[in-house]
Formats: C-alpha cells, sequence, structure tokens
C-alpha cells in the first residue's frame, strides 16, 4: 500500500473532457480524447453490446478527474468523432 505521505502517488490527477451524450433515447458519459464540444453538438459514439459506431448529441460537458470523473476511466468509452455543424444554405 502506497501511502500518501511516502511521497507516493496514489492516482495521476489528469483532467479529462466528459461529455454526457443522448443516444438511441438514452443518456450515456463518453471521455472525449480528442479537441473539443459543445453543448448540443453531434458526435459520433460506440453504443450497445457490439460498440456500433451511432450519433448522438452531446447534453453537457465536464473536466474532471479520474477521482471525479462521472463513471470509471477504465469502463468508459470515448467518442469516435465530432460531427461538422449543419448548415442551411436555403
Amino acid at each position: 500500500m502506497i501511502h500518501s505521505l511516502s511521497g507516493g502517488v496514489i492516482a495521476p490527477n489528469e483532467p479529462h473532457t466528459f461529455v454526457k451524450v443522448q443516444v438511441a433515447g438514452e443518456p450515456r458519459w463518453y471521455v472525449l480524447p480528442f479537441g473539443k464540444a459543445e453543448e448540443g453538438r453531434d458526435v459520433l459514439v460506440p453504443f450497445g453490446r457490439d460498440d456500433r459506431a451511432m450519433q448522438g448529441v452531446v447534453l453537457r460537458v465536464e473536466t474532471c478527474t479520474a477521482q471525479t470523473a462521472p463513471v470509471p476511466l477504465g469502463r468508459v468509452k470515448r467518442v469516435i468523432r465530432v460531427l461538422p455543424v449543419k448548415t442551411n444554405d436555403r
């Protein structure tokens, strides 16, 4: 066991960007390993048992450490891609 007074590091305290995504009618947490996304933005995420890529909408964005993350870092899935903003040129 590592004791904090002995100079050991219990866990790295690096910040991670988490996004809560509404996908297939369900809210799920994902980690965003690149760039940034804002609420309302469409993203492509793995979903279901077969991790099929599905489109979802970002509901919330949070920067957390491993200790404050909404889900364990070892179990969270990653956003595949932030989709381009749709424009209406009509």
